[in-house]
């Protein structure tokens, strides 16, 4: 999202895909943005196994990029060509129960295995896809901002793949598309 032209061209496949008949839903990242806020903020952001170690302050300034202004940028895109998008958090309606993520970490010399305190990452333990087909059904498209809602009402950051494939799991989706801008070395399709 980073490329002007590749945005505006997401946004037109996107109402492409709504105008052939298909219930596209938009489940996004923000990385970048988060990084910059948080490089405003003065606020220093270190990752373990690719996820961003999270604390209550950081947690705030993450879903105030996420569910804001990436959330509402998206949405603008695919609205601005031409189909109607609303922008959403997994924390609306409850769409994403989480819990915080529990990662473990062997040591390779002595392999005895740590916890590793992420702080508010999460991972999904519930989607309920209730918002999405009440937006669907509406002939809007849903975006989600990858935030969830702990049952101990905490925020939850969650990887945006993650999120993505719960949300495809609880929607029975017969595609799941990754759009990213790391190198892969491998593309499947499931059908």
């Amino acid at each position: 999202m980073g490329d002007p032209e590749l945005a505006l061209t997401f946004g037109r496949d996107i109402a492409l895909l709504k105008l052939v008949g298909i219930n596209p839903v938009v489940v996004h990242g923000g990385g970048p943005q988060i990084n910059q806020m948080l490089a405003r903020l003065d606020i220093r952001s270190t990752f373990v196994d690719g996820l961003r170690v999270t604390d209550a302050s950081m947690v705030d300034v993450i879903e105030m990029v996420l569910a804001g202004s990436v959330n509402k940028e998206v949405a603008e895109l695919i609205s601005q060509a031409g189909a109607l998008a609303v922008g959403i958090s997994g924390k609306d309606g409850k769409l994403i129960t989480a819990r915080k993520l529990a990662r473990t970490v062997r040591d390779p010399d002595s392999q005895i295995e740590r916890v590793l305190d992420l702080g508010f990452v999460g991972e999904p333990i519930k989607v309920d896809p209730r918002v999405i087909y009440a937006l669907s059904g509406s002939g809007l498209i849903p975006v989600i901002a990858p935030v969830g809602l702990g049952e101990d009402g905490a925020t939850y950051n969650i990887n945006a793949d993650t999120a993505a494939g719960a949300v495809a799991g609880a929607v029975h989706a017969t595609r799941l598309l990754m759009l990213t801008d790391v190198p892969a070395c491998w593309t499947r399709t499931a059908s």
